[in-house]
């Protein structure tokens, strides 16, 4: 058991972790000028952390108000050819937000109306086993219009809203269904420490071909690495990697 009042609080410190409190103690608290300092460290990193957050958040209503306006003749055309093949033009699923918050989530609609309730008989056919997740190529219950707007990502457009909402952004890991959070381990729950995206860095990596545990550890990947420019990058590979369509299914 560690004794936070012995041995060194890190390699080369040469001071345990209650003489390292006094040190810091002593160093910032002791006098004005020291409080001043930590003071002005202290705001220094919130103005860098919510800067960045604010201009995520710029970002990504900026982006999809041009791309929810751009795309509009494109969800008419999508939402009248599912109307014909029977059945409502949105699915909507309840999914699991930053730090557990649930919300709803609407795609294209892909596949039959009794979706859910098939799924329990071709769940053995799972391509990533005893997986949380559920992936299967030629699924049988996806739509002639379903496989044309899966193969594209179209059915996933709809998600803009909720990214305008400030329910998910443009960049982070997929929101996850709430029986999905239910199996989760306590490494794989760190996916719900950010805002879920429309793509991350599994997506432009082979999206459905990668197993979830590899999922898992790339969003992590992702949350310990995360800046702007790392987003840009992100969003800039996903282009090409829906273009291709390879993993979409």
């Amino acid at each position: 058991m560690y004794d936070p009042n012995a041995g060194p609080a890190a390699p080369g410190w040469g001071y345990s972790r209650l003489e390292l409190t006094e040190q810091l103690h002593r160093r910032y608290c002791s006098s004005h000028v020291g409080r001043l300092r930590l003071h002005y460290k202290r705001c220094a990193w919130l103005f860098v952390v919510g800067g960045a957050k604010c201009l995520k958040r710029f970002l990504d209503i900026s982006v999809t108000a041009a791309l929810l306006v751009a795309l509009a003749p494109l969800f008419a055309i999508v939402g009248l050819a599912i109307k014909l093949s029977g059945g409502s033009v949105f699915f909507w699923q309840t999914r699991v937000g930053l730090w557990g918050r649930e919300f709803l989530f609407p795609k294209f609609r892909s596949m039959v109306p009794n979706a859910e309730a098939l799924k329990a008989k071709i769940q053995e056919q799972n391509q990533h086993g005893t997986s949380v997740t559920f992936k299967m190529k030629n699924d049988p219950r996806v739509t002639w219009i379903g496989r044309i707007i899966r193969r594209w990502s179209i059915d996933e457009l709809p998600q803009l809203w909720c990214v305008f909402r400030g329910d998910m952004s443009l960049v982070g890991p997929r929101p996850p269904l709430p029986s999905e959070v239910a199996r989760y381990s306590l490494r794989d729950r760190r996916r719900l420490d950010v805002k879920p995206g429309l793509t991350c860095i599994w997506q432009v990596s082979g999206r459905g071909d990668i197993a979830f545990a590899e999922q898992a550890e790339l969003d992590v990947r992702y949350i310990e690495s995360q800046s702007l420019l790392l987003d840009l990058v992100l969003l800039a590979r996903t282009v090409p990697a829906v273009l291709l369509g390879k993993g979409a299914y």
